[in-house]
């Protein structure tokens, strides 16, 4: 069963690139209507509520700041009803904070996409409370249509599956400024190095989806034994130190997940 209306409760980057995903997978525009009290247009000529519609909605797309939840959930929460699936991109809100705050919802659900969802390439993790079979059917065509859906069993891993997924875009893209930016230090002309890297990481994160290898096995196919490859490799290997870096990035981004999930609790 596919949600046939969805009201996007705020429309910035994120939900605007879920939108653009759904679009590009064939959905139709007037499936899906904004509320912003300010906003005066969407792209796409969505239509736009500056106050709160009197429809019923199959879903609802939370996409605000999740410290303006609670300036809103109150006049939410009377459209939401019995048929309604409460949808959540919303860092650090857990789902017992929307229970609590859409208790008629038809359930609620966690979905955590990153703005490759604009390609319909986005990994989208999700976890939910209270959706009946249909209604996870829907959901996960959802996330489907704009990449792939992983459903997570355990909610106190979904801030470290949003440290990767949902954050992960922009630790890549330090890493492809850094290679850029290297070789750019060391003689190439800098536009030409960050179109290199960036083609390079393309054809790289190309190759890694479509191979029956891990990256691990991609990596070592890739270097001869004392070759140029292996050098480099050698560097970020040593010590463990890349993999040791890494760690302490996803680490830093989850706790900051569960920080913000407390603040929302003591608010709640």
């Amino acid at each position: 069963m596919a949600f046939k209306n969805i009201l996007i409760v705020g429309y910035g980057t994120m939900t605007g690139a879920m939108v653009e995903g759904w679009l590009n997978a064939g959905y139709s525009a007037d499936r899906f209507e904004v509320y912003h009290p300010t906003r005066q247009e969407a792209a796409h000529g969505l239509q736009i509520h500056n106050s709160w519609p009197d429809t019923e909605f199959d879903a609802v797309l939370v996409g605000v700041k999740p410290q303006m939840l609670d300036d809103l959930a109150d006049d939410l929460e009377r459209l939401i009803g019995p048929r309604t699936v409460v949808i959540s991109v919303l860092a650090g809100i857990t789902l017992a904070s929307l229970d609590a705050r859409f208790p008629r919802a038809a359930g609620c659900v966690r979905f955590m996409p990153n703005l490759a969802c604009a390609m319909n390439k986005s990994p989208n993790a999700l976890i939910a409370s209270g959706l009946d079979e249909e209604n996870r059917f829907a959901v996960t065509e959802l996330a489907a249509d704009i990449g792939t859906a992983e459903w997570i069993e355990h909610e106190n891993l979904f801030n470290l599956v949003t440290a990767l997924a949902g954050s992960g875009p922009g630790f890549v893209y330090r890493f492809i400024d850094a290679l850029a930016s290297g070789a750019a230090e060391l003689g190439l002309e800098p536009a030409q190095a960050n179109r290199l890297a960036v083609a390079m990481v393309d054809g790289a994160g190309a190759l890694a989806a479509a191979s029956p290898h891990s990256p691990a096995e991609l990596a070592q196919r890739v270097a001869s034994p004392g070759g140029m490859t292996q050098k480099g490799l050698d560097v970020l290997d040593q010590d463990g130190a890349l993999n040791h870096l890494v760690k302490e990035c996803l680490t830093a981004a989850r706790d900051r997940g569960e920080e913000m999930a407390e603040l929302a609790a003591e608010k709640g």
